[in-house]
């Protein structure tokens, strides 16, 4: 398995989706059920095999990532062979920007000289959604990049 096993939620969630994966191979509703008890390892094999194909859609259509820590703010834009980041760091650490206060704070004090700026380009390695991914794994969400293009108008 290259990613991570979907959950029960996310399973219950794509229901009609793995169904016509099933059947792509052939396999009916009467068959998956007896494959579950007679043969529960190739029962887990497809559920892996499943979540890697839902992972890598998700993952090739990713355009913006977003990581917010207590005082850090990562910002990611995907782009072919590279990601774009503008970090945002909290230099005050009473502040807490994973807290609603903490977050309308930023919001009102971003230009304050207890908030610095930072930019970076990384080079992707020959597999881009497993390093994707692994930006997930930290803790990185998907987003529609809103915030990764307004503060790109005030770095830029």
């Amino acid at each position: 398995m290259k990613y991570t096993r979907l959950t029960k939620e996310q399973f219950e969630e794509l229901h009609k989706e793995f169904i016509t994966f099933l059947a792509t191979q052939s396999i009916t509703a009467d068959e998956w059920e007896k494959i579950k008890k007679e043969q529960p390892e190739v029962a887990e094999q497809e559920l892996d095999i499943f979540s890697d194909l839902v992972w890598e859609g998700v993952l090739q259509k990713a355009t913006y990532l977003e990581n917010l820590a207590p005082q850090q703010l990562f910002l990611f834009k995907i782009e072919e062979t590279s990601m774009q980041l503008i970090l945002i760091k909290v230099l005050d650490e009473s502040k807490d920007i994973t807290t609603a206060e903490g977050y309308q704070w930023l919001q009102q004090n971003y230009m304050n000289d207890s908030v610095e700026f930072f930019e970076a380009t990384k080079e992707f390695s020959a597999d881009k959604n497993a390093d994707i991914f692994s930006l997930i794994q930290q803790g990185a969400i998907i987003t529609k990049g809103e915030l990764f293009q307004f503060f790109e108008k005030l770095v830029g």
